[in-house]
């Protein structure tokens, strides 16, 4: 008999509900928040209120796209953190309402999981591109930098994280610094494409095992522009393709860095991407090349399922369901996570 999952997230700043049967997805409806740009990051305060108008018409259309009834829904699943805790409560406040009103049980979900198992979302029978356990994954997003070994769809392990600052924070804020609008990722990844990824040298950290820094590169990107300006005021703009693309290509040698440390330890050859950083080409094409050199197979989400969604909490659901893991009522919310 199949299982009809309806997930929610809303740990950030976008509002998704989604409807999956088994673990294929039928529907993913998304509402955005534009009101952010002319802050220059994401406002907690702002990202709550814009959930709270847009979290009944996500469901609504996630349903209505699916083609199935109120009626038809097994079980709710909904981001419980990590996240903004005012974004989050949207979310879980409306779950357990709709869970309640409709008696069906709920099902918390770890965001960071749930983009892990990005991987497993099938969009029909014949979609089967799916890595094997045992397999590695780099998660990476503006807020986590993690290596992970996944050994089945709910027995995750982090054997390296950062200590500070994520891959994805040190894109946006050195877009900042630059003069960059928000979110400054995408166009540092748009600009790349134009430049010398070797015009320029930015620092590397030195950190033991598989772990991260990028609170260094920042700092040495802060003082490399602030020098140059000195010299002069016009050399920003004059060469932001190629600090974009140097500054790119040194995030993405770290990060693979540690990854091929981490293959070659674990002899795990099944390798991933996840989170809303592996939507970055320069990191995309890095990992090509190197399944090429590694013999390594690896695997990449597709584009809509990299950033926040509720697809990847429902197919997470999914796999919760199936084990009979549910919560109560009393479940609360949180804004931080050892994963």
């Amino acid at each position: 008999m199949s299982v009809i999952i309806l997930g929610i997230e809303s740990s950030c700043d976008d509002t998704s509900a989604a409807i999956f049967k088994d673990d294929i997805i039928l529907s993913n409806a998304v509402a955005n928040q534009d009101v952010h740009k002319a802050y220059g990051g994401v406002v907690p305060e702002l990202a709550s209120r814009a959930h709270q108008q847009n979290i009944i018409p996500v469901v609504e259309k996630a349903i209505k796209d699916a083609g199935i009834n109120r009626t038809d829904i097994d079980a709710v699943a909904f981001t419980r953190g990590p996240g903004l805790m005012g974004s989050l409560l949207v979310g879980t406040s409306f779950a357990k309402g709709f869970a309640l009103a409709n008696q069906l049980p709920l099902i918390e979900i770890n965001h960071l999981h749930a983009h892990v198992l990005a991987h497993f979302i099938k969009e029909d029978e014949n979609d089967t591109d799916q890595p094997e356990f045992p397999f590695l994954c780099l998660l990476v997003s503006g807020g986590n930098s993690q290596i992970i070994i996944v050994r089945d769809h709910l027995d995750m392990e982090i054997i390296g994280q950062t200590i500070d600052d994520a891959a994805g924070e040190a894109f946006d804020k050195c877009a900042k610094i630059m003069g960059l609008p928000y979110p400054g990722g995408p166009l540092i990844d748009k600009l790349a494409k134009e430049g010398n990824a070797d015009a320029f040298k930015f620092s590397k950290p030195r950190i033991k095992d598989y772990d991260y820094s990028f609170s260094g590169l920042k700092t040495s990107v802060l003082y490399f522009l602030r020098d140059e300006v000195k010299k002069n005021p016009n050399f920003i703009e004059e060469n932001k393709a190629d600090i974009c693309a140097s500054l790119q290509k040194t995030i993405v040698d770290i990060l693979m860095d540690k990854l091929i440390k981490a293959a070659e330890d674990t002899g795990i050859t099944q390798v991933s991407l996840a989170g809303g950083v592996s939507a970055n080409s320069g990191l995309r094409e890095r990992l090509t090349e190197l399944a090429e050199e590694k013999k390594w197979e690896t695997f990449i989400p597709k584009f809509a399922y990299t950033m926040d969604n509720a697809a990847m909490i429902a197919v997470n659901g999914y796999y919760k369901f199936l084990n009979k893991e549910f919560v109560k009522q009393d479940t609360a919310p949180f804004a931080r996570t050892e994963f």
